[in-house]
């Protein structure tokens, strides 16, 4: 597959926490529980992919700071496609993730001044024509994209993570363009299957998907007109859950475009992050294709439940 990837960069620090809510204390010392990397929604799905033996491209805006050059050598080394990344921002973003021993997070995202950015179709039109699917993240930039790449008859296909209401101005733009969307189940305003329900009867998307941590995942289908309802996928070894909901993306689509069927590549997708999710940090821990079919090959027939 050949996916056009356009989406947040930036520098995420991971800090291993005692337990939520935090005590206050004027110092502590987590050794080895602090880390930094190269992170962000367009990186995590770059790096999955590319994982999953898929060609890709980032297009992306950062700064011409060392957080930025940061970037840009990490993805060098990664052999990822860096062209379509533009350091036109006062500052690179960073975030900071909070996490303990359960796997509870507080993500802390600061995004400078890239909400203000625009990304031209002209900047990326080589790089849609060739690609197999345009990945959207929900950010600003991309905004102007959706329709024309739509009228150009690519599939797009985006996260919009957490939405409180079925009427959501911000990502209201990138539900009606989506052909394959996904969420997660936090803050829904009511259960997961009828908000589901509700998505596909306001927006047109051929595939919603609904990832629910510890409960597993859902899915319509809007060609067989049918609800999925999947088990959790547990392998245990949980360290740290940021970027479950960027790898249960990212290796659905490589599955799915690579010939499987949607509810098959959902299952293979849920044991990609249940793997991805023994590591820390949401841009490492990326499994192999033959590391998840050998688990597939097991439980794979167990994971739907109807």
């Amino acid at each position: 597959m050949k996916a056009l990837i356009s989406g947040l960069l930036n520098i995420e620090t991971t800090i291993k926490i005692r337990e939520f809510p935090i005590e206050y204390a004027p110092i502590d010392f987590p050794f080895f529980g602090i880390k930094s990397g190269v992170s962000g929604v367009a990186f995590n799905i770059a790096r999955a992919l590319r994982m999953l033996d898929n060609d890709v491209k980032i297009s992306s805006f950062v700064g011409g700071d060392f957080e930025g050059k940061r970037v840009m050598e990490t993805l060098a080394a990664d052999k990822i496609d860096a062209g379509l990344i533009h350091a036109e921002l006062r500052e690179t973003p960073v975030s900071a993730v909070l996490y303990d021993d359960s796997g509870r997070r507080r993500i802390y995202c600061d995004l400078k001044d890239i909400q203000e950015q625009t990304t031209e179709l002209s900047r990326i039109a080589d790089a849609v024509a060739e690609c197999d699917v345009a990945i959207l993240c929900n950010i600003n930039f991309n905004r102007s994209l959706l329709r024309e790449v739509k009228n150009l008859g690519k599939p797009i296909a985006t996260d919009v993570h957490v939405l409180g209401s079925i009427n959501d101005e911000f990502n209201r733009d990138f539900m009606e363009c989506a052909d394959i969307l996904f969420l997660s189940d936090e803050n829904l305003p009511c259960g997961a299957e009828e908000f589901l329900l509700r998505l596909k009867d306001a927006y047109p998307p051929k595939i919603i998907v609904i990832g629910r941590g510890d409960k597993g995942a859902m899915m319509y289908e809007r060609e067989s007109d049918r609800v999925y309802r999947l088990n959790v996928v547990n392998i245990g070894g949980v360290v740290n859950t940021v970027g479950a909901g960027d790898a249960l993306f990212s290796a659905f689509l490589s599955f799915y475009f690579g010939g499987f069927s949607a509810v098959e590549s959902l299952c293979r997708a849920e044991i990609f992050a249940a793997l991805k999710i023994r590591h820390n940090g949401a841009s490492i821990g990326f499994p192999s294709v033959a590391e998840v079919e050998k688990i597939y090959a097991d439980i794979g027939k167990t994971i739907v439940c109807t």
